[in-house]
């Protein structure tokens, strides 16, 4: 039986799988290849890297006219600073790599005889030109993980690497890939010999090119899907199919994620005479964020970084980024946390847009959890009382704002981010909350989605916009209640609220709390001060 993949590269036998040859520039790559280029081929964890290298050097090994080998260097990484252990650990894994993958004893049989002989820093320089001079074929190498190395062991690797260039292709491979998440450009070499920060780019600066692995499109999902139909008979909605790529934009790990979740986990879909619909993959989902999936939970502990916070901030304030580098920016890109749109920077997918948020505020929630019941803001009709419980958060805010921004490490978005666990923690378990945010866009969209009864129709709409004060009141008002408005008709709410938070300092909390309602082309909406 095949399932879909969420762990480690695809086999071709037990996953639904989209030919991993058909992900890279087949082109370019044989293109820089038969120039004898060494080069870069990058992307974000969980996006398919070590299932494309796999399929290139089988389709290299095949074609005859190399002999190509492809290792992973992660190992490598525990030795950190100390360059012997991690040249031992390279060069033993590629060996390894030589016998299984090629039947080639000749790396293993020379390999540590070198290293005892020659040292550390000329070791790899050495078995690879001795290798090349004995293979009757020029070798290409797909070194996998390469910025999993630190400091000095990686400044070795590339500068052996760099060093044997000039003797290819009889006495040096002719072709080198590096794989890793970043692109060189991006690898921060601290080291402890030079007591400086070299980048990577200098220390290997043979690069020819820097290609980067793209995410699934529309079309490769819709494929990756039908797999499943053909080997079960179970049809994929075509609303189904939309839903997960409207919240997964193709990420891989995510679209087999989903897939996994909703024909082998959820109860309903394990059925293969049901058809998976949209509202049991809106369900798959939240089942993934509450279980935060070790490729979330990585996800999420990137936002400790300063570099990624200094981009993600002001991305959940929705304000502009006049301060950031574009290697910061770049870096974000290249970790598949952020894209590039036709309306500018943002989140990579809806579903990370749900987790940076959650991730965030994680403790907060369970802080409220003993304080705030749900049940305390539900009517009789099983329908939220949402001006009830805005004004619990509040009463909550002006008491305990102060101390609660301080606990979080995103501090200037620390009213929006309270807001938002405090809805989380009432939500959890009969709704859900969808999140908007970006550069430029001067507030947070929150939209919830309130199931009050049996029927699909049963579902309370609710949009709140979260702003901050910006010059002043009236304009702030002004600007709030058009954009309240625009996202209930984009939602189709019926209830519409929207939230000013007032930083000026010395200010009294008897002048920034405030509630009152007003209408807005035809829609009414309740503006809370605070």
């Amino acid at each position: 039986m095949k399932f879909f993949n969420t762990a480690g590269p695809v086999n071709n036998e037990k996953h639904y799988c989209v030919e991993p040859l058909e992900r890279i520039n087949l082109e370019a790559i044989f293109s820089l290849i038969e120039s004898e280029k060494y080069f870069i081929l990058h992307a974000p964890r969980q996006t398919g890297k070590t299932s494309c290298l796999l399929a290139l050097m089988d389709y290299l090994n095949k074609e005859g006219k190399y002999k190509s080998l492809y290792f992973n260097v992660e190992a490598a990484q525990g030795a950190r600073e100390d360059v012997y252990r991690g040249i031992k650990s390279i060069l033993s894994e590629m060996s390894s790599r030589a016998r299984s993958h090629l039947h080639d004893d000749f790396p293993d049989s020379i390999c540590f005889d070198i290293l005892a002989k020659r040292g550390e820093d000329n070791a790899l320089n050495q078995v690879l030109t001795l290798w090349s001079e004995k293979s009757e074929k020029p070798l290409i190498l797909l070194i996998d993980e390469i910025d999993s190395l630190v400091g000095d062991t990686l400044i070795s690797v590339l500068r052996q690497i760099r060093a044997g260039y000039d003797k290819r292709p009889k006495e040096f491979p002719q072709s080198i890939i590096l794989c890793g998440v970043r692109d060189i450009n991006d690898y921060r070499i601290h080291s402890s010999r030079e007591k400086a920060i070299i980048t990577g780019g200098s220390a290997f600066n043979i690069k020819a090119e820097s290609l980067r692995i793209g995410d699934f499109s529309k079309e490769d999902t819709e494929k990756l899907y039908h797999c499943h139909t053909q080997e079960t008979g179970q049809k994929f909605t075509k609303e189904a199919i939309d839903i997960a790529w409207d919240l997964t934009c193709g990420q891989p790990w995510l679209v087999n994620a989903l897939a996994y979740e909703v024909c082998f986990k959820i109860k309903e879909g394990r059925d293969r005479t049901k058809n998976i619909t949209k509202d049991m993959i809106l369900k798959a989902k939240e089942d993934l964020i509450m279980r935060r999936e070790t490729h979330l939970d990585q996800l999420a502990d990137k936002l400790k970084e300063e570099r990624v916070k200094q981009v993600i901030a002001p991305m959940l304030l929705g304000q502009t980024m006049d301060q950031i580098v574009d290697d910061d920016i770049q870096y974000l890109i290249d970790l598949g946390l952020i894209r590039k749109t036709s309306s500018g920077l943002r989140i990579s997918n809806p579903i990370y847009n749900e987790i940076i948020p959650r991730q965030l505020t994680i403790i907060a929630q369970y802080n409220l959890e003993p304080q705030y019941s749900p049940e305390w803001y539900i009517k009789a009709d099983n329908k939220l009382d949402m001006k009830k419980l805005i004004t619990a958060f509040q009463e909550f805010f002006r008491e305990n704002s102060e101390h609660w921004i301080e606990r979080f490490q995103y501090k200037e978005a620390g009213p929006q981010l309270l807001m938002q666990a405090f809805l989380q923690r009432i939500v959890n378990g009969g709704g859900i909350v969808n999140r908007e945010y970006g550069l430029g866009m001067m507030r947070t969209d929150l939209f919830i989605a309130w199931q009050y009864g049996e029927n699909k129709e049963d579902r309370q709409k609710i949009v709140i916009e979260l702003k901050m004060l910006h010059k002043s009141l009236n304009k702030t008002l002004e600007q709030g209640l058009m954009q309240t408005a625009e996202y209930m008709d984009k939602c189709g709410a019926d209830e519409g609220y929207l939230i000013i938070f007032d930083k000026t300092k010395g200010k009294s909390w008897r002048k920034k709390i405030f509630k009152k309602e007003e209408t807005f082309e035809n829609k009414k909406i309740t503006i809370f001060g605070m």
